[in-house]
C-alpha cells in the first residue's frame, strides 16, 4: 500500500514508492505529508516528512527522499493526528511496553508529553492541551477513557467497566467528550460525557452498534450504524437530532474524515465487490458525489465473477445462532459441494462485508465459502462477544463443528469441508483440526497460534497484557491455556495443513508455525510451511501474496475435489 494524492476531479498520482506499506496525513497549510512506515512488517512505525513542493518529488518518493521526523527503529511511533504546527503521536519508547502520547512542534522539534500514565493506547483525540485517551483495560473486550489535561488525569470511565468505549473526541474548547459506548447496554450508543458519571445519551439503538465522528467544530455528528457487517451513515446535530441520511450506493464498511471547515466528508466504502470507492459527502444535506470508483482497474470478466455474500444464521448445539456470510460459486466447477470456512482474526473483531480477494477466489474456484462470526465476535452485541471469554474459549471452537453439521442445508458435503483463517482465525483452524479430528478435509492458516502458552511467552511485551485479558494469564490460567492449545491434542491431529508466516511477526512469533510444522512432520501428516522473510503479521506485499495465496488455494482444491 502506497500513498496516492487525489485531485477534486478524480485525477490521482502516486506519492510514495516505499518497500513496505505506509499511511499518512497532510500537514496543515503546507504542501507536505507526514508519512508513517515500518520495516518489513515489524510494526515499529516511524514518522517522516514528504515535501510535495520539491521538484524531485514529482515522481514517487522512496525512503531516501523522506525527511526523518520521529525515528527510533527500536520502538513504535504511531501517527495520531496532524494539527496546525504540530504532530500528535503515540509511542512505547519510554519502556517498550506502555504507550505515551506526545505532541511534536514542527517549528522547533520541541516535544510535549500529554499522557504517560501507562497502558496500551487504543485511541487518542487531542484538542489544544486536552487529550481524550482510550486504553485497553484489564477486562475482556473493554476499554477505558481518560481525560488528560495539564498533567492531570480524570477517569471518565471506570477501569473495571466491562464495556467498549470508542470514537472518543474532545468537544472543542471544553473538557467534554463525545464517544460511542455500550456501558450498561448490549449495543454501543453515542453519548456526551461532561465528567465522571455525567453522561447524556445523544443517539441510541437497541439492535445495532453506533459509532460517531464529530466535525472539527462539533456542529455536526456523523453517526455510523453498524448492521450485520456493514455501515449505514447519517448526519446528526450536536444534540443528536437527526438531520439527514447519507445514501451510499452499496453495503460495506465505511471510513470517513471531515474537512477542516466541517463542510464536507470524504468517505471510503469497501464492499465485497469493490476494494474501495471514495465519495465526497456534503456535510449539510448529505449529497454524495463519487470521486473514485474502486473497480475502475477491473476488467468486465473479473467483475462478472465477483459475488455478493448472503447473510445466514447457523443453529448451534445450545440454541444460539451464528451470524455468517455465504459466498456461492458463480459457475459450475469440479468442486461442487466443497466448503471452505474462513474464520476471522481478533478474537475481538468480526467478519464484515469487505472486499476479500481470497473469499472471491475461493468462490470462483467452485467452493461454497462460509465466513462466520462465531461466538466471541464483535458487531452483534456485548452478550455475543462475551461468550468466549477466557474459560469459554473452546465454545467458539465447538461452533465450527456446528457449522460443519449445517453445510448440507446449502448443498455442501460435510466430508469435504476445509478450515481457513489468519491470526486468531489461524488458531481456530488449528484448534478445530486438533480438538475435533476426523471432521475436516484440509486446513490452511496464516500466522496462527499453535500454543497459547508459548504464544503468550514469546509475543511482544507491549501486547502480552492485552492478550492475557482475553485468553487468560500465564500466572493464573496456565492449566487452562494448555487445555486450549492445539499442540496439546497433536496426537489426534491428522488433517493436511498449509501454513503461511512472516519472519518479522511481532504479534504471533514465527516459532508458533515452526513448532506445528515440526510436530506434524514427525507424525507424517502433510504440512506445508511458507515463510516470508520481509513480512510481519500477515502479507502486505503484492509479490508475496501472489506467491502464497494461489498456492494455498490450490492446496485446498487438491484436498476438496471429489
Amino acid at each position: 500500500m502506497q500513498l496516492v494524492e487525489i485531485e477534486p476531479d478524480g485525477r490521482h498520482r502516486q506519492l510514495t514508492s516505499l518497500p513496505g506499506k505506509c499511511s499518512g496525513r497532510y500537514m496543515v497549510g503546507r504542501r507536505a505529508v507526514v508519512v508513517e512506515h515500518d520495516t518489513d512488517g515489524n510494526e515499529r512505525a516511524q514518522l517522516s516528512l514528504l515535501d510535495l513542493d520539491q521538484p524531485q518529488y514529482r515522481t514517487p518518493a522512496g525512503l531516501g527522499e523522506l525527511t526523518p521526523l520521529v525515528h527510533d527503529p527500536a520502538y513504535i511511533h504511531s501517527l495520531v493526528d496532524v494539527q496546525p504546527g504540530r504532530v500528535v503521536y503515540s509511542t512505547n519508547r519510554r519502556n517498550g511496553v506502555d504507550f505515551d502520547v506526545v505532541v511534536h512542534d514542527l517549528s522547533d522539534g520541541a516535544e510535549q508529553v500529554v499522557y504517560d500514565a501507562g497502558g496500551y493506547v487504543a485511541g487518542v483525540h487531542v484538542d489544544g492541551d486536552t487529550a481524550a485517551v482510550t486504553l485497553y483495560s484489564s477486562m475482556p473486550a473493554s476499554t477505558q477513557v481518560l481525560l488528560a489535561r495539564d498533567r492531570k488525569i480524570t477517569e471518565l470511565t471506570a477501569a473495571d467497566d466491562h464495556a467498549w468505549h470508542t470514537s472518543a473526541h474532545v468537544v472543542p474548547g471544553t473538557g467534554s467528550v463525545i464517544m460511542s459506548s455500550n456501558h450498561g447496554r448490549d449495543f454501543r450508543s453515542v453519548v456526551r460525557v461532561d465528567g465522571p458519571g455525567e453522561w447524556t445519551p445523544l443517539v441510541e439503538s437497541d439492535e445495532h452498534d453506533l459509532a460517531v465522528l464529530p466535525s472539527p467544530d462539533a456542529s455536526r455528528l456523523l453517526i455510523v450504524r453498524h448492521a450485520d457487517g456493514s455501515d449505514e451513515l447519517a448526519i446528526h446535530g450536536p444534540d443528536g437530532a437527526w438531520i439527514t441520511d447519507v445514501g451510499l450506493p452499496g453495503r460495506g464498511v465505511a471510513t470517513a474524515v471531515w474537512s477542516p471547515d466541517s463542510a464536507v466528508l470524504a468517505v471510503g466504502l469497501n464492499t465485497p465487490t469493490s476494494p474501495g470507492d471514495i465519495f465526497l459527502v456534503d456535510g449539510v444535506d448529505g449529497r454524495v458525489r463519487t470521486l473514485v470508483d474502486g473497480t475502475e482497474q477491473m476488467g468486465p470478466e473479473l467483475k462478472q465473477q465477483l459475488t455478493e455474500p448472503v447473510s445466514v444464521r447457523i443453529p448451534t448445539r445450545d440454541g444460539e445462532a451464528i451470524p455468517c456470510f455465504m459466498y456461492t460459486p458463480p459457475a459450475a466447477s469440479g468442486l461442487e459441494g466443497s466448503v471452505v470456512v474462513n474464520i476471522h482474526g481478533g478474537p475481538e473483531a468480526e467478519a464484515q462485508r469487505l472486499f476479500s480477494p481470497v473469499n472471491q477466489a475461493m468462490a470462483a474456484a467452485g467452493h461454497i465459502v462460509l465466513v462466520p462470526n462465531v461466538r466471541g465476535s464483535t458487531g452483534y452485541g456485548k452478550r455475543w462477544y462475551s461468550l468466549d471469554d477466557v474459560r469459554l474459549r473452546l465454545e467458539s471452537v465447538r461452533d465450527l463443528v456446528d457449522i460443519r453439521a449445517w453445510v448440507p442445508e446449502v448443498g455442501g458435503d460435510p466430508d469435504r469441508v476445509a478450515l481457513y483463517g489468519g491470526s486468531y482465525g489461524g488458531y481456530m483452524v488449528l484448534a478445530g483440526l486438533a480438538m475435533h479430528p476426523g471432521l475436516w478435509a484440509a486446513g490452511a492458516e496464516l500466522v496462527g497460534m499453535s500454543s497459547l502458552v508459548t504464544f503468550l511467552e514469546n509475543t511482544s511485551d507491549y501486547r502480552r497484557a492485552m492478550r492475557e485479558r482475553e485468553y487468560g494469564s500465564l500466572e493464573h490460567d496456565h492449566e487452562f491455556l494448555v487445555q486450549a492449545s492445539p499442540l496439546t491434542y497433536l496426537h489426534a491431529m491428522d488433517t493436511p495443513l498449509f501454513v503461511i508466516h512472516g519472519a518479522n511477526d511481532p504479534r504471533v512469533p514465527l516459532s508458533e508455525s515452526e513448532q506445528i510444522k515440526e510436530a506434524l512432520d514427525a507424525k507424517g501428516v502433510p504440512c506445508v510451511l511458507r515463510v516470508y522473510q520481509d513480512e510481519g503479521h500477515g502479507l502486505a506485499k503484492r509479490a508475496n501474496r501472489l506467491d502464497a495465496y494461489p498456492a494455498a488455494l490450490e492446496f485446498l482444491a487438491e484436498h476438496l475435489r471429489r
